[in-house]
């Protein structure tokens, strides 16, 4: 057993035995070495002096120069994120998904149904088909009347045949001799001629118009009835099934962007002042209590006139844990404040008692203290400030074993 000595548990062992108290102990050990010998082997390796080790290592609080800041709850959203609603009253036809599938930009997410559209598109274009051709019969008779005028035409004196020709030699040349304009002006007679064909014309292409505006409308029902991804995205909730009948304004689909997220907090307004685009500030994510820096994205420009706070959002970095609806902690600096020294420790020596943080200090004769504390806000990486139950000079375990004990655990059994 000479080989216990550079253990500090073989010492304590080795004179335990003489005490009368401790014979049973003695005699395990006598009776199962070999069991004691691995115990002693894998726990003795700690040294006496804390301050050498890893494990237990101690440090002397020191006080950082912090401003004061004040933490906000918030709620994690998405960068890009809309709501699909239906457009024209009808049958939900298809869905491509549920929440969570993945689609690319411009791709179908839901379908109505769009037989009736379809009937009235088919006679539009029949109309429009009519047009053109009282366009075509329009244009022939204009360019009829440029060529052989009406008002020279035989067939349009009264009469047939024999009749018609002695009008056209005899009565209509003496009706121009006679006084009072008796036969009529010719000149007037084929500008009237004209006007009324380029009118019919003209009646004829506004038709057209009419009938494909009437199509174009028809047509931009019609992709109402189809709800495109706006952008690259999933699902995040479907408000409808297949075979459900909708009504314009009626939600369909959630759709978001979950590449990029951002923290959405209501500041007040006092505290908006020591915020600006592009800064950093540190955040605390509900999933694993990650920890991040986001930067300011955007500001509002006016403020809630009920809760007088203003929204801002914080850019997230990628590939955090978690999605949309996460709650989050904004720490906001509170520039109306002077700046105050407070201790500052590494958040890996504070223990968790149920609720209650604490710590173990090193007293002067190098023994563990157990010593409840108040934490604050963190101030920069893992460094987290303490409110009270800490001063400023106290030496601390950096990494306690969760199983050390102490004067205070003993003196509380």
């Amino acid at each position: 057993m000479a080989s216990l000595d550079y253990y500090p548990v073989g010492r304590a062992l080795a004179p335990a035995c003489s005490i009368s108290r401790q014979n049973r102990r003695c005699r395990l050990l006598t009776l199962f070495p070999s069991l004691v010998l691995p115990v002693v082997l894998g726990f003795g390796l700690a040294p006496v002096s804390a301050e050498s080790a890893t494990t237990g290592q101690i440090i002397t609080v020191e006080a950082s120069s912090a401003a004061n800041a004040m933490t906000l709850g918030g709620t994690v959203v998405a960068y890009k994120q809309v709501m699909l609603t239906a457009q024209i009253p009808g049958r939900v036809d298809f869905i491509a998904g549920v929440e969570g599938d993945a689609f690319k930009a411009d791709d179908i997410l839901v379908a109505i149904d769009d037989d009736d559209l379809l009937a009235k598109r088919r006679a539009a274009i029949a109309q429009l088909n009519n047009a053109g051709s009282q366009i075509a019969n329009a244009q022939v008779q204009y360019n009829r009347e440029m060529i052989s005028p009406q008002s020279r035409s035989i067939t349009r004196s009264g009469g047939m045949g024999l009749p018609s020709m002695m009008d056209q030699m005899f009565t209509q040349p003496f009706a121009q001799m006679m006084p009072g304009d008796y036969g009529g002006d010719h000149y007037v007679d084929r500008q009237a001629d004209l006007y009324r064909s380029g009118t019919q014309l003209t009646q004829a292409q506004n038709h057209r118009l009419t009938s494909q505006s009437h199509l174009d409308e028809i047509d931009a029902k019609l992709r109402d009835t189809r709800s495109f991804a706006p952008f690259t995205g999933v699902i995040v909730h479907k408000l409808v099934e297949q075979g459900d009948t909708v009504q314009p304004g009626q939600p369909l689909i959630e759709f978001a962007d979950l590449t990029y997220l951002q923290v959405r907090v209501d500041v007040p307004v006092r505290l908006v002042s020591g915020l600006e685009k592009g800064m950093l500030v540190p955040v605390k994510i509900d999933v694993g209590n990650v920890r991040v820096d986001a930067r300011v994205a955007q500001i509002f420009p006016t403020a809630d006139a009920v809760r007088h706070t203003v929204i801002v959002k914080f850019d997230l970095p990628t590939n955090i844990p978690g999605g949309p609806g996460m709650y989050a902690e904004v720490m906001i600096p509170d520039v109306s404040t002077d700046v105050s020294n407070v201790p500052v420790i590494p958040d890996s020596a504070v223990l968790w008692r149920g609720s209650l943080p604490a710590i173990y200090v090193a007293t002067a004769d190098n023994r563990k203290e157990l010593r409840l504390i108040r934490l604050g806000d963190y101030v920069s990486g893992n460094q987290v400030s303490v409110l009270s139950g800490l001063s400023v000079g106290d030496r601390i375990y950096v990494t306690p074993p969760a199983d050390t004990s102490s004067d205070w655990s003993k003196r509380s059994k």
